[in-house]
Parts: C-alpha cells; sequence; structure tokens
C-alpha cells in the first residue's frame, strides 16, 4: 500500500495552494495528492469567462506548470477519487479500491454542481460550468451550431456564462427563480444593475419564475417549461444553481459537519490529522461576526490552504483571512470585498446609470463589505475601512467627490 506524510484530496486551487505552501514552510516529507479530474491543478474562475470565450487557451489556466509538481516531489494520482476514510488507520481507500496510507490528510475536495431535481435534468444537451469537460462539452454545442441557450440560476456563474454566451452571439434566456438576481450575495442595488445591463446586451432575464421540467426529444433537451407552463424552446441549457458540498467520506467517517464539514481556526476538522480547507470547510469567520459559513472563493481556498499547511509544519496561525471576490461580466469589473451578510444598511456611492459605481454595506454605522463596479480605487480604499472596522457617516461615504481614505 502506497503511503504518503500528506495526501491532499483535491487538485483545484485549496489542493494546489496546500501541496505549494507545505514546500514553502520547508515541509521535506513525502506529499500525495488526489484528485477527481484528469488534468493537473488549474484555475476555475476563467471557465465561465476567459475559457468559455476562447480568448484564454488551457494552458494558461495551469496554476504551475506540469512539471512543477515532479520538481517539488507532489506525486499526483488523476483521476480517482477518494470513497472512503478511515480515521482510525489513517487510510483512504480510491475508486477501483486502492488504499493509501497518511499521516495527516488535507481535504480540499470543494463540491459538486448542483443538478435540477426535477424530470429531464440528465438529458444531453444539460451543461454545469465546473470543470474543463463540463465547457468543452459546452463549447462543442456552440462549435456545433447549438445557439439558442436557457440559463438556470441568476448566481455569478449564470450572469457570467450568459455574458459570455451573447458575446458568442448565442441567444440567451436566463432564469431565476427569486426576485432578482445574486440575492444571496448582494443588495438590491447591485442586483437591479446586472438585471439592467444584461437586458440592454440582450439577455431575456426571467425573475422570480422556476422551472417545472426539461422536456427533450428522448435524447436531448429541446426546451424548458416553467411553473406557469410556458415552454422556452432551446437546444441547450447551463445549469449554475450553486454546489453541493464534496464531503460525502469526511461525514461518514464521523467529520462534525452540517453545511460541509466544520473546522477550527487551523482549519483542522474533528476527525485527528485531517484538515478541510476551501469551498467545502465550514468555519466561524471574523468578517462575518464570527458566524460559521463556507466561502466558495480562490482568495478562501488558498489562504486556508496556507493555514493547514502552516498547522501540519508546527507554525500554526489562526484563519484570519481577508476576503475579497471579483466577477467579469461584458466590460464590467466588479470588485467584493468584505461580506455583506447580515448588513443594516446600505449606501449608494456614485451613479450606475454611469456604470460605474460602488455599493457599501453598514452593520451599526461600520462598513462591513463594499462591491465597486469599474472603481477600483473604492475597492482598495474600502478594504481598509473594512479591515479596521469603520464607524462611518453615511452621507459622507455617498459623496463621490471624497476619497473613502479620507473617512478613516
Amino acid at each position: 500500500m502506497t503511503s504518503y506524510d500528506v495526501i491532499i484530496v483535491g487538485a483545484g486551487h485549496g489542493g494546489a495552494q496546500a501541496a505549494i505552501a507545505l514546500r514553502q514552510q520547508g515541509f521535506t516529507g513525502s506529499i500525495g495528492m488526489v484528485g477527481r479530474d484528469p488534468l493537473p491543478p488549474y484555475e476555475r474562475p476563467p471557465l465561465s469567462k476567459e475559457y468559455l470565450a476562447g480568448d484564454k487557451p488551457f494552458e494558461r489556466l495551469l496554476i504551475r506548470p506540469e512539471a512543477f509538481w515532479a520538481e517539488k516531489a507532489v506525486t499526483l494520482h488523476l483521476g480517482k477519487a477518494v470513497t472512503r476514510i478511515d480515521p482510525e488507520a489513517h487510510q483512504i481507500t480510491l475508486s477501483g479500491g486502492d488504499k493509501m496510507g497518511y499521516g495527516h490528510l488535507i481535504w480540499a475536495a470543494g463540491g459538486n454542481a448542483r443538478r435540477l431535481s426535477c424530470s429531464g435534468g440528465n438529458l444531453e444537451g444539460v451543461h454545469a460550468v465546473r470543470d474543463k469537460a463540463d465547457v468543452d462539452t459546452l463549447m462543442a454545442e456552440l462549435a456545433a451550431g447549438r445557439r439558442r441557450i436557457v440559463v438556470i440560476g441568476g448566481g455569478y456563474i449564470g450572469l457570467e456564462a450568459a455574458a459570455v454566451l451573447r458575446k458568442l452571439g448565442c441567444e440567451v434566456v436566463l432564469i431565476e427563480a427569486l426576485d432578482r438576481v445574486l440575492s444571496r450575495v448582494a443588495g438590491e442595488e447591485l442586483s437591479r444593475f446586472y438585471e439592467d445591463e444584461h437586458r440592454a446586451q440582450g439577455v431575456d432575464l426571467r425573475l422570480g419564475v422556476g422551472v417545472e421540467c426539461l422536456q427533450g426529444d428522448g435524447t436531448r433537451v429541446t426546451g424548458v417549461e416553467l411553473i406557469d407552463g410556458e415552454v422556452i424552446a432551446c437546444d441547450a441549457v447551463v445549469v449554475g444553481i450553486g454546489i453541493v458540498p464534496a464531503v460525502g467520506p469526511l461525514i461518514d467517517a464521523g467529520a462534525a459537519g452540517a453545511n460541509g464539514v466544520d473546522v477550527d481556526e487551523f482549519c483542522h476538522t474533528s476527525l485527528p490529522d485531517i484538515y478541510a480547507v476551501g469551498d467545502c470547510a465550514a468555519h466561524a469567520n471574523a468578517y462575518a461576526g464570527g458566524a460559521v459559513i463556507r466561502l466558495e472563493s480562490v482568495q478562501n481556498a488558498n489562504d486556508m490552504a496556507t493555514t493547514a499547511a502552516r498547522s501540519i509544519c508546527g507554525a500554526p496561525v489562526p484563519y484570519e483571512a481577508f476576503p475579497w471576490f471579483w466577477s467579469n461580466q461584458y466590460d464590467l469589473r466588479l470588485q467584493t470585498a468584505g461580506i455583506s451578510q447580515g448588513h443594516d444598511a446600505t449606501v449608494l456611492r456614485g451613479d450606475p446609470a454611469e456604470r460605474s459605481f460602488s455599493v457599501v454595506y453598514l452593520k451599526d454605522g461600520r462598513v462591513i463589505a463594499i462591491d465597486a463596479v469599474n472603481r477600483t480605487k473604492d475597492y482598495v480604499q474600502g478594504r481598509k475601512l473594512i479591515e479596521a472596522r469603520t464607524q462611518v457617516d453615511a452621507a459622507e461615504v455617498a459623496d463621490v467627490e471624497r476619497p473613502l481614505k479620507e473617512l478613516r
């Protein structure tokens, strides 16, 4: 049986950074990385943006050149999933039945794209946007002339995909079951701006309506039937309705967790010598008022991975990384800092009609988050206000002639 001092499960951002950070911290033991994807670690955010648009080749998505992993003595086991963990024996079982032993385990498996629960969800032509294979399949269909696309889900993945599909000349209908897009992550000002923008770009945006089922010809999707009975004819469907944390083997092994797997300030799970990082790791976040949350972002995956690596190397530092996020849609650059969850007021800074503005989120008069659209200075200066828990006057925040840095 193969054994490693550290096994990393997951070959995305968190898994790659865990291996990199271990070596940077001077770890000289053996490292094995197990990934479901058959490809070496690569960036995921560009999949719904530059890669789908054809603006960035796959080689530029690689987190490191393929030779890097061998140079750093990180053994890749790709195209394999972990099906079972035995925490007492310190062993994992892979798809196919092979077992591996570990000294420490870092679980960075992320999540699986949430699938439609209605009938027709498994028809050909129904796509997720989670890995390269997903996007390659969609791109092949576009190249074959399928141009009528229904996007289900008004979160960032759905909106980014819709923007690219419009750029590629597709007819796009976007369906969101709630009454506004980005409702779980942004205030109404930002939601309404992006709704107006997508409509102006030719997206047929439907809000507050659910999907009854997908219709097909027996093999392939041909339409989306809404709850109100309308049927939208289409050639393909893109589903962007979130992820399901990939933590089954951890929970089965006894790890604590309800929404993902619970970790402490050092990213340690309730199981001995097992850490979890990234999208699947539920942690008490200082920027969310101490609430236990999962953060689905590259920043979070990278910073948690570094936290776990430091702990394994005997130099533990609690995870208190500053949360940030970005999204590119059309010629709009959205930069988000902080966590708006729990805000009790918002301040609009600038005019959305000019396509350059910010939404500042307050709680008890303190800045807790900012969404900046084509306003990088606001984003950079707003970060400082959030980090300092600065108390501000809303009227001063709204004054675009006054730089945010002057409010400190």
